[in-house]
């Protein structure tokens, strides 16, 4: 299979059964096929030896998916398709049970934390923060019916999965997380003035 075609080039992908164009189905498959980061976020934590190697492995399994549920327009798509495409809920309650897994053994949230933590914990951050950005992007794509809501409800559910892990992996390896103070501007100097 080739990598790159002459409609790559144009940013023109085709999407199961549909047209190629540059459209919101492309743009919210975007953020979500990150794999390079994932893969760069998989070998920090596994260097680390951390314990949930083989979920975040289940999950880019998971991501695969949502790609393919992604590119299959219910409105235009065989049904053939879109049976094979269906995202189920079973990967959304199991995240929910990793993230109440490892809330129990953190402290309590008291305050806004900074992405933080070292470098593994501030990796999951990262990966928070493009997961909540293909979450805005799949939005509109549920609301007009063209995707599956298990779609946004399993990136909704990662985001939350990835910042516990993040908050949880700083705790493992020992590094302090920044806590937001917001800006005291009264205090500011008067040489500004």
């Amino acid at each position: 299979m080739a990598v790159w075609g002459p409609g790559g080039r144009l940013g023109l992908r085709g999407c199961l059964g549909a047209r190629k164009l540059l459209c919101p189905r492309f743009q919210s498959r975007g953020p979500q096929g990150v794999e390079d980061g994932d893969r760069f976020v998989m070998e920090l934590i596994a260097e680390k030896g951390h314990p949930f190697v083989e979920e975040l492995q289940k999950i880019q399994c998971s991501l695969q998916d949502v790609g393919s549920a992604l590119a299959t327009p219910r409105s235009s798509a065989r049904e053939a398709h879109l049976k094979h495409a269906t995202f189920e809920a079973g990967p959304i309650l199991e995240l929910e049970q990793w993230i109440d897994k490892y809330s129990r053994q953190l402290p309590p949230l008291t305050a806004f934390i900074l992405p933080s933590g070292g470098k593994s914990s501030s990796a999951l951050h990262f990966c928070r923060a493009v997961c909540r950005r293909a979450e805005r992007r799949v939005v509109p794509l549920v609301q007009t019916g063209e995707t599956d809501a298990n779609v946004v409800k399993f990136l909704n559910r990662l985001s939350d999965y990835l910042f516990t892990l993040a908050r949880y992996t700083a705790m493992k390896e020992g590094n302090p997380e920044k806590i937001y103070k917001k800006n005291d501007l009264s205090a500011a100097p008067e040489a500004l003035g």
